[in-house]
This record gives C-alpha cells, structure tokens and sequence, in this order.
C-alpha cells in the first residue's frame, strides 16, 4: 500500500505540493486530475523519489520511499515512472528498447517478453526501427511497453496518452488497463483526459495549487462534484440556482449541470434561453445559449438556428 502523510515539496522556497495525504491499496487504479501547474506531475516524481520532500513522509508496504539525499541512483526498484519525455534511447531499436530493464541470463525468454509487450502497444512491426525515427505518439507506446517489462507493482504514468491518436487511444488504453488489472499492477495516472478517471480508474484524486480537494469513487466524484473547478475536469459545466427554476426561494443553493442534464421541454420548461451557437460533436449537437446574460450550454440531437428562444428544463425533472 502507497501511504503519503503531510507531504511537502517545492522546487524553490515555495511549495508545489502542500501537505498531501492519501492512501492507496495494492492493485488499485487511481487517477490524479487538476489543471495544468496544480502539482499532479510533481506528485508522481516525489512518490518515485525522484525529490527529497521539504516535510512529510511516503511509504510503499511499509517501506520509506526516500529521494536522492539518500539514494545514488533515484527511485524505487518496485514501481516504473513513465515521464512526459518518455526518456527512450533514440540510436537503439524498438525491441532494445523494450527489453532494456531484462535479464539476459534467458534470452528465449526475454525475447518473448519484448514481443508480448510490443503487441500490446501495437509496435510488433517497428521491433528493428531505431526510436529516433519513430514518431511522438509511437515514441510514447514504446515506452509504455518499457515500463511494463519488469513488471512492477506501482505503475507511475504522467499523461501517458498525450501523444497517441485518438482513434489509436481508445484500444490502447482498454488493452493497457484491462493489463495491468490482470497482472495485479498498482496505477497512478496523472491525467487531463477524463476518460482515463471514469473509464478505468477505481478512484479519483483532484487536486488544485498543490493540494488535494476532492477524493473518492470516480463515478461519484463525476455525479456530485463539490465545485465548479472539480465538475469542469469532466467537461463543460453550467452553473445555476435554485432560483433560476423556483420563486420565492428561502435559501438559494448553486446547481452544477452538465449539457446533458438540460433538455429542451415545450411544457416543463422553466429556462428561457436565446440559442448563439450549435457544435456539431458526432452524436448530437452541444448548443451554446445565453440565459440572463451568462452563457449556458445544453445537448440537443438537433442543430438549432441561433437567435432562437427556447425553454429548458432539467432531464431528471421532467
């Protein structure tokens, strides 16, 4: 079990990461969600020991994960950390790649081992390309496949699909997660991409300026977020009242409401909104409107011509 008590870290005098706690089990998938400079990237690097921590602790089965004060070389020999800049040797092949944290005392075997990993990332046909060649998504599934070789117990991912196109996306991560469950891989992927969190993580952590904010079940995190920040990582957010659907209201409370959860009614609808524009997104229409001088958004099956009044009214009310 990964275990973080009050973890304090910064590049300068000022802290990154202020007095983190968590606790993580074995086998686990967890994903770490926030904006862009909120300290998720940092976070892995600490739990990897890659820093010496200004205050705090971090333990893995009970043993203190300790920085490069107290290691030669940083990092923990039980958990893999794949780094945004995947860190490949560029003049060596795929394959060489691959097997590059393998014993050579069996060569049949390790062989096998590479090829195992290079079909799971689908790079079975570049095994004898140098990597330099390669391009940034095929770079980033080949270091995928690396970290894996050995496998370890705590898989550390930072944006781990950023490069990767999407219609390649999508398979490559149900082939990798539904992987490291098989395997009984612990995962820790610092993300952007909501899918990874509610797709395939077992619980979510959000953090924001260095501090964790939210945690728990990822479904529920997504159905109850407690702010904005929080409902605006899963996608396009509106923020109302009660009041904007009740008069007379005692005490009025923020209402958080993705698209999907507003639908145009004829008969219950209660927000009177001025359509200004229609993205086509593939299986429908998200349509920007303006209600009371902010704007809203809402998902129709249908384009709607803007400048047209429409009424909304909430999904799970009408």
């Amino acid at each position: 079990m990964l275990k973080i008590e009050n973890a304090i870290f910064g590049y300068t005098d000022s802290s990154v990461l202020k007095g983190i706690n968590l606790e993580f089990e074995r086998g686990k998938h967890l994903a770490l969600l926030g904006e862009s400079g909120c300290g998720k990237s940092t976070l892995l690097k600490v739990i990897y020991g890659l820093y010496d921590l200004k205050e705090g602790e971090i333990s893995w089965n009970g043993k203190r994960v300790l920085g490069p004060a107290y290691n030669l070389v940083p990092g923990v020999d039980e958990m893999k950390y794949l780094a945004q800049d995947f860190d490949l040797e560029p003049n060596t092949t795929v394959a060489e790649n691959v097997g590059k944290f393998l014993s050579n005392s069996n060569l049949a075997k390790k062989q096998a081992r590479v090829e195992e990993l290079m079909d799971l990332v689908e790079m079975g046909a570049f095994a004898s390309v140098k990597t330099k060649f390669l391009s940034g998504g095929q770079q980033q599934r080949v270091a995928l496949a690396r970290v894996l070789a050995a496998e370890p117990e705590l898989l550390l991912l930072d944006e781990p699909f950023s490069h990767i196109d999407n219609f390649r996306r999508s398979a490559l991560r149900r082939n990798l997660f539904a992987y490291l469950k098989a395997k009984g891989i612990s995962c820790i992927v610092a993300t952007h991409d909501c899918v990874d969190a509610l797709g395939f993580a077992d619980e979510t952590v959000v953090m924001q300026e260095g501090r964790i904010i939210a945690a728990g079940n990822s479904k529920e995190l997504y159905e109850n977020p407690e702010s904005k920040y929080i409902a605006s990582l899963f996608g396009e957010v509106n923020q109302l009242w009660v009041s904007d659907f009740m008069e007379n209201v005692e005490e009025d409370e923020i209402l958080l409401m993705y698209p999907h959860q507003l639908m145009v009614s004829a008969t219950k609808g209660v927000l009177e909104v001025e359509v200004k524009d229609s993205y086509f997104k593939g299986d429908g229409y998200m349509i920007k409107a303006a209600f009371r001088k902010r704007a809203l958004f809402f998902d129709h099956p249908f384009d709607i011509e803007a400048g047209t009044i429409v009424h909304l009214a909430l999904k799970k009310f009408a």
